[in-house]
C-alpha cells in the first residue's frame, strides 16, 4: 500500500498558495452542496508534490472520509496504461504500430465499413485497408461505443449486447470477436471516434505476450513502477478503501450507483476502462510519463517512445473537433489532438481552458482526470467518483484554477 504525500511547500516550486486555497474552496463548495461526495487533488512541480488535498467522503452513507490511500475506479484513465503496455512490446520488437490487428485477432481479417441503412437493412462494403494497431491506439479504427445513439452502427452494437461494451458473461477474447463481426463506422484512419479500441488493444497485448492482461500489467508495469494498489480487482484487504460510486440526479444531487465489479477477478479484463488505483499509484504513472519512460532508476520505455505517445497523430496535425466523428465535433475539442492513448494540446489559444502546447493526459467517466504539462513541468490529478449525466463541468474549472496557481 502506498500513500501520496506532500513533499514541498508550493512557493518553493513556483506555485501560489492563495490560488491553491481558492482551488480547494471551489471543490469543497461542490462537496458541501451535495454535487460531489468528496475528492482528492494533487499538483506536483518538478516531480515533487506541492499541493495535496482530500475533502469529503469516499462513502457518504457510512461516513467514511476520502483519504490519501482511497482506491478509485479510474475507468478510461486505464487507456494510457494500456498504450504504455503495448509500447513495451513495440520496443521489444514483438509488435509494430503498423501491424494489422488481424495478425493477432483473426476475426478482424476482413473488416467491412458502413455505407447506408440501419438494422437488418444496413449496407456495408469491404474496407479498403486493414485496421492497424496504431488505429486502435489513436481511436481512428472505425470502432465505436453502443451508448452514443448517434450513428446506425452504434445501434448495431446495442443489438449485439454491447450497450456496456461487453456481452453478458463474455471474456476479452470473445468480446473482441463480437466487435470484429460488426461493421466499422468509417474507413480506418479517416476519422477520430472514441471507442472500444483500447479493449481490442488489450487483447492484442494478451496474444503477443501470451499472458492475461492483468498479469502483464502487474509484472511489466505495476510492479516495476511501484503502483502497489493498481489493478483490475480489489482484494478483501483493500475493499474498505474503495470509494463508493455515485451518479448525478435530475435535481443536481448525487446517488449511489453500481460500479465496476471489482470484488474478485473479473472475467472481462478491460484495457479501455477496467482499472482501479490510488492517487499514489497514478502519481507514479504520471511521473513515469513526465520523466519520459523512467522512474526511480527503472526505465520501461525510451524517451523516443514517450515522445511518440505524446505527439499528435491525427493527419495534418488536425484537432479532435475537425477530425472527430459527429459526437466529438465540440468546441471543447478545438486545439486538442490525440497521440497514442492520450490527448495532446496542439493549439493552446484554440482551447477553451488555459493550457500549454504539448500538455497531454486523459480522463475517466467517474470524473477522474490527469494531465502532464511538460512546458510547466507540472503533473496534476483529480479523483472523485461521480458519473455525470452530461458533459463534465469540473475539468475546465480545475484547469483554470491550477494554471492560475503557476506564478513562476
Amino acid at each position: 500500500m502506498g500513500r501520496l504525500r506532500q513533499e514541498v511547500e508550493p512557493g518553493s516550486v513556483g506555485l501560489d498558495p492563495k490560488s491553491l486555497a481558492r482551488l480547494d474552496e471551489h471543490f469543497a463548495h461542490l462537496v458541501d452542496d451535495g454535487r460531489l461526495p468528496g475528492y482528492l487533488v494533487s499538483v506536483a512541480r518538478h516531480g515533487r508534490v506541492a499541493h495535496l488535498t482530500t475533502y469529503g467522503h469516499r462513502d457518504r452513507a457510512a461516513g467514511l472520509p476520502v483519504e490519501t490511500d482511497t482506491i478509485w475506479r479510474i475507468y478510461s484513465m486505464t487507456k494510457p496504461v494500456t498504450s504504455v503496455a503495448a509500447l513495451i512490446l513495440v520496443e521489444e520488437g514483438r509488435l509494430a504500430l503498423d501491424d494489422p490487428v488481424s495478425r493477432y485477432i483473426p476475426a478482424f481479417a476482413e473488416p467491412r465499413v458502413y455505407e447506408s441503412g440501419s438494422g437488418s437493412e444496413t449496407v456495408t462494403r469491404p474496407a479498403q485497408q486493414p485496421v492497424l494497431v496504431r488505429h486502435l491506439m489513436t481511436h481512428t479504427s472505425g470502432l465505436t461505443f453502443g451508448f452514443y445513439h448517434s450513428h446506425p452502427v452504434d445501434a448495431l452494437y446495442r443489438d449485439a449486447g454491447l450497450e456496456n461494451s461487453v456481452p453478458s458473461g463474455a471474456d476479452l477474447a470473445r468480446t473482441c470477436d463480437v466487435y470484429a463481426s460488426l461493421p466499422l463506422q468509417f474507413e480506418p484512419g479517416t476519422q477520430w471516434n472514441y471507442s472500444v479500441a483500447s479493449n481490442v488493444l488489450g487483447r492484442v497485448i494478451e496474444v503477443v505476450s501470451d499472458q492475461p492482461l492483468d498479469e502483464f500489467f502487474t509484472e511489466r508495469l505495476f510492479g516495476p513502477l511501484g503502483m502497489t494498489d493498481a489493478g483490475f480487482r480489489v482484494t478483501p484487504e483493500q475493499a474498505a478503501r474503495l470509494s463508493e460510486l455515485y451518479g448525478e440526479t435530475d435535481d443536481g444531487g448525487i446517488t449511489p450507483i453500481p460500479g465496476l465489479p471489482l470484488h474478485g477477478r473479473p472475467r472481462f479484463l478491460s484495457g479501455s476502462g477496467g482499472m482501479a488505483a490510488t492517487a499514489h499509484d497514478y502519481h507514479r504513472f504520471m511521473e513515469f510519463l513526465r520523466r519520459r519512460g523512467e522512474l526511480d532508476g527503472t526505465r520501461l520505455l525510451s524517451p523516443e517512445s514517450i515522445g511518440t505517445m505524446t505527439t499528435n497523430h491525427l493527419p495534418g496535425n488536425a484537432d479532435l473537433r475537425s477530425f472527430g466523428s459527429a459526437p466529438h465535433r465540440l468546441p471543447g475539442n478545438a486545439g486538442v489532438g490525440f497521440g497514442l492513448g492520450v490527448s495532446v494540446v496542439i493549439d493552446p489559444e484554440a482551447t477553451e481552458t488555459p493550457s500549454s502546447r504539448g500538455t497531454f493526459g486523459w480522463s475517466g467517466v467517474a470524473t477522474t482526470t490527469f494531465w502532464v504539462d511538460p512546458a510547466r513541468d507540472l503533473t496534476v490529478q483529480f479523483m472523485t467518483q461521480v458519473r455525470p449525466t452530461s458533459s463534465n463541468a469540473v475539468f475546465p474549472e480545475l484547469r483554470r484554477l491550477v494554471h492560475e496557481a503557476v506564478v513562476a
